[in-house]
């Protein structure tokens, strides 16, 4: 339960205050932005929106509506492929992508007015030409936990978990 009523955090105010934790999200966006300079593509599903069937309630590949999509710059982290056989005796082998992993301010979701909720679709430019899709599996909306917050202070940074999208599931809109 979200209430508009504003708490001042003062648990570290002898040593760390708002004014400094702002100047630590600058300096970190600073350094994503100018130096990393990774850039991913949201896509957010409307799920309110979107058309689906009475038995299941899931959404076909054409019933899915998007907000427009957003450009994200990110701490981005790429799991390496994995090997799988769909048989015991290792024929019928098949090379999948790994999953990503990236970090995004909460501050830069903020101004863009997106939200980043599991199902979501990221986009990621492996090439020029070619785009790999991912489906987000974890929307890091907690972190509030040590590796997401200035000396305990708030968090300010989400990690995001995303799974390798068939061809068939979601190819960009």
């Amino acid at each position: 339960m979200k209430t508009n009523r504003k708490i001042p955090i003062t648990r570290v105010n002898k040593f760390f205050s708002q004014e400094d934790f702002n100047l630590e999200v600058d300096f970190g966006r600073e350094w994503l932005d100018s130096d990393i300079n990774i850039k991913v593509i949201l896509f957010q599903v409307l799920q309110g929106e979107s058309l689906t069937d009475d038995i299941y309630g899931e959404a076909g590949r054409d019933g899915i509506r998007f907000k427009a999509p957003v450009e994200l710059v990110v701490n981005f982290n790429m799991a390496a492929p994995t090997n799988k056989a769909y048989n015991n005796d290792g024929s019928m082998r098949f090379l999948e992508h790994g999953n990503i992993v990236f970090g995004v301010y909460q501050v830069q979701l903020d101004e863009l007015e997106a939200e980043i909720n599991y199902g979501d679709y990221i986009g990621y430019a492996e090439t020029e030409d070619k785009i790999k899709y991912y489906t987000v599996s974890n929307n890091g909306i907690i972190h509030s936990d040590n590796a997401h917050t200035i000396l305990g202070f708030k968090g300010f940074y989400r990690t995001i978990t995303c799974v390798p999208t068939d061809i068939d599931e979601f190819n960009g809109i």
